[in-house]
């Protein structure tokens, strides 16, 4: 039954962690999600949770969830504030969302220490430095 249930892969979606004001040392840093699909992406839940170790010390962050109606086609939406202390941990970004009567979703993990100064790059549609998951 399970093999009668079609999974489209989700390709056209980013999140990414971009530092503010574009400085590298920048001590908060916000998560977006870019939507690379040529139509909007409609009913947005997404839920985040940061878990693993720091110095010895198993710590799990509260799950926050967020709504969005829609994020526009070829367009982006900031979702919370990271603190770099947190890049520690991994962090999970499971995004849910319609796209042409079809439910999809996915989920994005950056692993402990992925988010750093040194993996910058150009995050399209924001066109600003950051790191992102595909």
């Amino acid at each position: 039954m399970k093999n009668d249930i079609i999974t489209p892969e989700v390709k056209d979606v980013l999140v990414a962690a971009v530092p503010r004001k574009n400085g590298h040392e920048e001590e908060l840093w916000d998560i977006y999600i870019v939507n690379l699909l040529s139509e909007p992406m409609e009913n947005v839940l997404i839920t985040s949770q940061g878990y693993g170790e720091i110095e010895g010390k198993d710590k799990t962050t509260t799950v926050l969830r967020h709504f969005h109606q829609r994020i526009g086609a070829n367009d982006h939406l900031k979702v919370e504030p990271i603190q770099r202390e947190l890049f520690r941990l991994k962090n999970e970004y499971w995004i849910s969302f319609n796209h042409q009567d079809v439910m999809l979703d996915k989920r994005f993990i950056f692993t402990p220490d992925q988010i750093s100064v040194e993996r910058l790059e150009n995050v399209p549609v924001l066109n600003r430095p950051g790191v992102f998951l595909r």
